[in-house]
């Protein structure tokens, strides 16, 4: 089969486009034909060093996707042959076939297309997380959301939304601020260099907000705390840009409540995983969820989609085809 793998660490020429052996589905294990892949800031961060570092090169990247079985290991019950079945994290996704444990995968509903499936279950299940279990959003709260262009900004913003808040984005170019809308924003700023704390604050009556998503790394971390309200929620995510530091807990302003939250705390149990799973999913049938894919490549060309990915230029969910 034809995969994309790092051969060492560093930048997008550490990938190439190579022969490897067809896996084959142990006990426990379905086998899959994968038909697309999702590209994510953690296999930007795989490919710099800074995960996987325990699994030698050269390594097959990617860990989300969709496709069809073709062979189901022993003791697996629940999956057949052709049936279409989605994941979140499997390492080793830049590939045509995959061997994946069957707790891992969910039933994709004959309403939903695999690009669709693909794109939704990282983002939208960390979506979930954010705006449900780690802050769980109620009518009327007031959300900042930074790279609200951004595949999982958009799905953050439609599900606050859903439960009834209201939402700040912040988005770095003029042209991105029509796709933030077009999800729900009710305000979005334009800014690169982390002034939009007098606009945010302003916009949310002078008191601040309830609660802000940040993945934007450190250059935004100080702006996120002063954009906060009293008892405010700060969401920390996405280790790819970097940490903000050391921090000094009682430095921390505002009686706020800071974490970092991860999407594995949302769907800990298989059982969890296809119940959040089938939510999104139905979210999308029945027309309140919008996926907005925002570039397709070819498994060829996972290397440019990395590039486009890392300048920041995007929006929505990049694709891998096979």
């Amino acid at each position: 089969m034809k995969a994309v793998v790092m051969n060492h660490t560093g930048d997008v020429d550490a990938l190439a486009y190579v022969m490897q052996p067809d896996p084959v589905a142990g006990p426990g294990q379905v086998l899959v034909q994968i038909a697309v892949a999702g590209v994510n800031f953690m296999d930007i961060g795989v490919r710099q060093g800074m995960a996987w570092n325990e699994m030698p090169n050269p390594k097959i990247l990617g860990v989300e996707g969709a496709g069809r079985v073709l062979a189901v290991g022993a003791g697996v019950e629940g999956f057949e042959m052709g049936q279409r079945v989605a994941w979140v994290y499997a390492p080793g996704s830049y590939a045509q076939k995959i061997a994946i444990p069957a707790a891992s995968l969910v039933p994709i509903p004959d309403a939903i297309d695999d690009k669709t499936a693909a794109a939704v279950m990282m983002q939208g299940l960390t979506a979930s997380h954010f705006a449900t279990d780690f802050y769980s959003t109620q009518p009327g709260d007031i959300a900042f959301v930074h790279a609200a262009a951004g595949g999982l900004g958009l799905l953050l913003t439609q599900i606050i939304k859903l439960r009834g808040g209201k939402v700040i984005g912040r988005v770095s170019s003029s042209d991105k601020v029509a796709v933030a809308k077009a999800a729900g924003a009710d305000h979005v700023i334009v800014d690169t260099v982390g002034n939009f704390v007098d606009k945010a604050r302003e916009l949310s009556g002078g008191d601040g907000v309830h609660v802000v998503f940040d993945g934007s790394g450190p250059s935004t971390f100080q702006g996120s705390l002063d954009v906060l309200r009293r008892s405010g929620t700060f969401c920390w995510y996405g280790p790819v840009l970097g940490s903000p530091g050391p921090i000094e807990i009682m430095s921390l302003p505002k009686s706020i409540k800071l974490g970092y939250a991860v999407f594995f705390d949302h769907i800990y149990t298989p059982a969890l995983l296809r119940a959040h799973s089938a939510r999104l999913f139905d979210w999308i049938m029945e027309g309140k969820l919008k996926v907005h894919i925002g570039g397709e490549y070819p498994l060829a060309d996972a290397a440019r989609a990395h590039a486009d990915m890392e300048s920041r230029a995007t929006v929505g969910k990049l694709l891998l085809i096979l």
